[in-house]
């Protein structure tokens, strides 16, 4: 029988969340401490809400239950369960380009129940390809644009699927709709201003990309686990 995984305690230092500081061969990330061996001397640090939702925290699952309740005034410390999709194989990996000119980003529009929502361009990885050669293939069969990869800045855990998001700079233009395929949706291009209202998928990167093209894109890939289903509901954790 597999033991039910321990639930992660966590704890806050006022209005501050106590994390540890780790380090993996991709460069540092934050922790909910737990005692496991080789972690008693990590360092502790304290983090905003405002840092915090910037922060790679992991079990991504775990830190996405704590960021949403408390950035909803909700979280008590405590016990909060286990969730780690970087720990599970993925029925699926996906790769997305998130392409920017001239102040808008492209997206592929697509209509339900007579409201629209959007994706990034992307698609699966298929076999034999890595997540840059996919984009790009991508990218060419749902825009005809080609594209240059740049570098990753967000990897998101969403229903079993592990998808990888690039900065790609592409040239030409979008091509003629009966050239296309997207399943029946439409390029269009978006105000990056916009994207935080935008019912974008995957809902908790939508806001990220708008602050990163005003900030500067991230040093390394964000992680993110992303249970949100309803995409006009803000989203600010």
């Amino acid at each position: 029988m597999t033991a039910e995984p321990r639930p992660v305690t966590v704890r806050f230092d006022a209005d501050q969340l106590i994390l540890e500081l780790r380090h993996d061969a991709e460069g540092a990330y934050y922790a909910f401490p737990d005692g496991r061996p080789g972690t008693a001397d990590a360092p502790r640090v304290a983090l905003s809400l405002a840092e915090a939702v910037h922060a790679r925290i992991r079990p991504a699952g775990t830190a996405e239950t704590v960021l949403r309740a408390w950035a909803a005034g909700t979280v008590p410390p405590g016990p909060v369960a286990l969730d780690d999709p970087a720990a599970v194989v993925p029925v699926r990996v996906r790769a997305g380009a998130i392409v920017i000119r001239d102040g808008a980003m492209l997206l592929i529009r697509f209509e339900e129940a007579g409201a629209p929502y959007y994706e990034i361009p992307g698609g699966g990885v298929e076999e034999g390809e890595t997540p840059q050669e996919a984009v790009v293939r991508e990218l060419d069969e749902e825009t005809g644009l080609t594209g240059t990869v740049g570098p990753e800045v967000a990897r998101v855990w969403k229903g079993g699927r592990r998808e990888h998001y690039f900065t790609v700079a592409a040239t030409g233009e979008v091509g003629a709709p009966e050239t296309l395929d997207n399943y029946g949706g439409a390029p269009v291009w978006m105000p990056v201003e916009r994207l935080p209202v935008t019912p974008l998928w995957p809902r908790r990167l939508s806001w990220r990309i708008e602050h990163w093209y005003r900030s500067g894109w991230p040093d390394r890939p964000a992680e993110l686990a992303d249970s949100i289903t309803e995409l006009g509901r803000p989203c600010g954790w």
